[in-house]
């Protein structure tokens, strides 16, 4: 009878085990930025719509233009991640209005998904121009520089 049971217990045991290790590679779903409401993105009209009004309807910009105000960025992204993997865009939504000088709505434009570029680093360091110093004289290269005569910060001749 005990024959027949050790093999029921190690397959109980071994389904419990690998239950537990798979429900570490369990999926995610998130969201971040804006939610954006269409109802709420289709009632802002050229022309009609200033700043004060668009901040009323839509709420603060996710952010603005880097190099003009008068640009607003409404960004909303949903992503998901299976276990420790990078994340994934799933869904994105850029809403970008744009003002004129009075503050009055001259654009409101929509990109997606599609616009989202990949960028892979070129190797583990920057390459930078110039001479390239071995650990040494970058370490010792130095001494002797700080403080001394003509240097910037050194005393008056001594």
């Amino acid at each position: 009878m005990t024959n027949v049971t050790f093999p029921r217990l190690l397959l109980a045991a071994t389904l419990t085990a690998a239950g537990l290790l798979t429900s570490g590679c369990a999926g995610y779903r998130e969201s971040r930025g804006y939610i954006l409401d269409e109802q709420l993105a289709s009632a802002v009209q050229v022309g009609t719509d200033n700043k004060t009004s668009v901040e009323k309807t839509l709420g603060r910009p996710t952010f603005t233009g880097q190099f003009n105000d008068n640009e607003w960025y409404y960004v909303s992204r949903n992503t998901s991640t299976l276990a420790f993997r990078d994340p994934k865009v799933t869904e994105q939504t850029v809403l970008r209005v744009r003002f004129d000088a009075a503050g009055n709505v001259t654009s409101v434009d929509r990109t997606g998904k599609d616009q989202i570029a990949s960028i892979d680093p070129y190797g583990r360091t920057t390459p930078t121009l110039g001479r390239r110093k071995s650990f040494f004289e970058e370490f010792f290269g130095n001494i002797g520089t700080v403080g001394g005569v003509g240097a910037p910060g050194a005393g008056q001749g001594q």
